[in-house]
């Protein structure tokens, strides 16, 4: 991907620079074949102009031309330029430059233009052009001028010259400029947002899925993601999703199967043992107690079984399933009643610190579940006479699930593996548990994106809580 970016940055870096050149020359030699189309029509007009004076044309007659011509009414729109008045002028001079004529500027006449190049090369008998400047200072005030040589007899007698202020010819230009700046930022434009969008189309996805199959080294649960309309890229992404789903198929029953035989040999011959035992000849109150060991040995059995499908069927999940709005504290007060036999049975007294309303979106079942885990565990470890705290809070940025007790604290090297499958701490009676409801309690944090977490605060006792993040929806 790193190569590809670079790759990618590379192309658009040569086309905007190409793209700089381009404009750069267009611009540049805009005016310049704007002005040589002009020249070329001038020379036109400076020998048709010439050969009138040839053929017999007096000075008064020129006059006579260009004022009709001044005074004709124009509205010619050219190249979306309004033009309205004629711009071209002349002047003649004889055989040494001293001026005859000028209809842009009588006050000329008899004024020696010899020294100027239109003039000085035509008269010459060469093509004669220039561009001066009325106004130094000012580089549009220039005017171009070209020459025409006029005969007589076959000699040169003298010389017309045509001129046009280049400032009735820039507005052309900058229009031309303008057209050209927008066609070339357009197509510039549309080359970026094609490779922008063949960047989305493609080697976002890519990423993605990159990513996703990180996710499944790390051992993830992460749902396949959406990766647009892409042939392609779902089918990569239907492939990895396939393959990691035949992968923790695979995983989980050699998982299952080993953790299962191993925790069922316990139980299992515990009941070997009682059966063989009550074969014997022994008191019936003998007799009662192997039989009441056979009946909790399978009893244990079967909620180790049912509790290890129960995390199976979760840990499969790679996304949260049946999710729904519902009022968290209504949820906590219904686990407080599922439990309360229980707590008023062992003498425990169930202590609830509850808000009002507080709406969240979640599957409503699931959370039901691991609150009745962690205060039945709860539960199981207070005194006698002793309170367990359920304490709900909404913070900013998530939820948080308290559920506390005021046992003897869990050590830490066991708060470190609570979470673990089969790992069962209970020291106050010797029994043991299936170490399977804090796993299921922590694969449900999981699978709402949240957290868990278990310690022995400073004032004794244990603490659980389950922090459920809060995405936008459930604020």
């Amino acid at each position: 991907m790193r190569l590809t970016r670079v790759t990618l940055f590379f192309i658009v870096l040569i086309l905007g620079l190409g793209f700089f050149r381009l404009i750069d020359y267009l611009l540049q030699d805009l005016e310049f074949q704007t002005l040589q189309a002009t020249e070329e029509s001038m020379v036109d007009t400076a020998n048709i102009l010439a050969g009138y004076v040839e053929t017999g044309g007096s000075l008064a007659g020129l006059g006579e031309i260009f004022d009709n011509s001044y005074n004709r009414d124009i509205e010619a729109l050219i190249f979306k330029k309004l033009k309205t008045n004629v711009g071209l002028n002349a002047y003649l001079t004889d055989d040494k430059g001293i001026i005859l004529f000028d209809s842009g500027y009588p006050k000329n006449i008899g004024e020696d233009f010899s020294r100027f190049r239109d003039i000085r090369l035509t008269l010459a008998g060469k093509y004669g052009a220039r561009s001066s400047r009325t106004d130094e200072n000012d580089k549009n005030s220039s005017v171009m001028f070209v020459g025409a040589p006029v005969h007589k007899d076959g000699k040169i007698v003298g010389c017309l010259s045509v001129y046009k202020a280049q400032a009735d010819v820039l507005p052309f230009v900058q229009e031309r400029r303008r057209d050209i700046i927008f066609a070339t930022i357009f197509i510039g434009s549309g080359i970026i947002i094609l490779i922008g969008a063949v960047f989305i189309w493609l080697f976002r996805p890519i990423g993605q899925l990159t990513d996703y199959a990180r996710s499944i080294t790390r051992g993830e649960r992460r749902s396949k993601p959406a990766v647009g309309l892409g042939r392609e890229a779902n089918t990569l992404a239907n492939a990895l999703h396939d393959m990691r789903e035949s992968l923790e198929g695979r995983t989980h029953s050699d998982k299952y199967i080993q953790t299962l035989t191993h925790e069922l040999k316990s139980p299992l011959a515990a009941i070997q043992g009682a059966a063989e035992l009550m074969d014997e000849d022994m008191p019936a109150a003998d007799r009662a107690h192997f039989l009441e060991n056979i009946c909790n040995q399978t009893a244990r059995c079967e909620r180790m079984i049912h509790r290890l499908l129960e995390l199976s069927s979760l840990e499969a999940q790679t996304h949260l399933e049946h999710s729904h709005g519902f009022d968290i504290v209504t949820l906590c007060k219904k686990s407080i009643g599922q439990m309360t036999p229980l707590a008023e049975a062992n003498d425990v007294t169930i202590k609830p610190d509850l808000p009002k309303h507080l709406p969240y979106k979640g599957n409503e079942l699931l959370l039901g579940s691991a609150l009745n885990h962690l205060l039945e565990n709860a539960i199981h470890f207070s005194p006698k006479k002793g309170e367990v705290l359920l304490l709900l809070e909404s913070h900013e940025t998530e939820i948080i699930l308290t559920v506390q007790d005021q046992g003897e604290g869990i050590p830490e090297f066991a708060a470190e593996r609570a979470f673990e499958r089969f790992f069962s701490y209970r020291p106050d009676d010797g029994t043991k548990g299936n170490g399977l409801g804090l796993a299921f309690v922590k694969e449900i944090a999981n699978l709402h994106l949240g957290r868990v977490n278990i310690f022995t605060p400073k004032q004794g006792g244990t603490c659980a809580f389950i922090a459920l993040p809060l995405i936008p929806e459930n604020r």
